[in-house]
């Protein structure tokens, strides 16, 4: 009984190898993706960089826990674990007088709810959530409509 069923895994394994591809087949398979119609096995240029809207009105929010958006540019802002740029300006000592959007209470508490002198460390790193707006063609259709509330009457 053991020599049948080693015989048969032996055969079984024999007919698995000989059943894969002898060369991989590096088209798409008809697939194409947001990075157009490159085959994966090939490497193609970078798209050039979009051009990030210049210093505007803060950007209306679309529903109402969004995160709001970076009206202004922030090539060479620093965001690192020693600094941040962004406190510089947002930050509650200095907001007045840069005329820029207070930095939300909310970054102030921890994940259990306590309020600390400082921005939260899981609320440090503002670019997780904020982002710039750039002047770019939309990747898909969009047909999305803001909250009522939200909305201009």
């Amino acid at each position: 009984m053991k020599k049948l069923i080693t015989a048969m895994m032996i055969m079984g394994m024999t007919a698995g190898v000989a059943a894969l591809p002898q060369e991989v087949d590096s088209n798409n398979g008809g697939v194409e993706s947001l990075r157009g119609s490159t085959e994966l096995s090939k490497t193609r240029n970078a798209d050039q960089h979009k051009r990030v809207l210049k210093d505007r009105a803060p950007i209306e929010r679309n529903y109402v826990h969004q995160p709001p958006m970076v009206p202004h540019q922030i090539r060479g802002y620093r965001v690192d674990l020693n600094s941040n740029k962004c406190l510089s300006c947002h930050g509650w000592k200095y907001a007045r007088e840069t005329g820029a959007t207070k930095i939300s209470p909310t970054h102030f508490e921890t994940r259990d709810g306590m309020t600390l002198s400082d921005v939260s460390p899981r609320r440090y790193f503002c670019l997780q959530c904020h982002v710039p707006q750039v002047d770019g063609r939309a990747l898909v259709e969009n047909e999305f409509k803001a909250v009522d509330s939200l909305t201009q009457q």
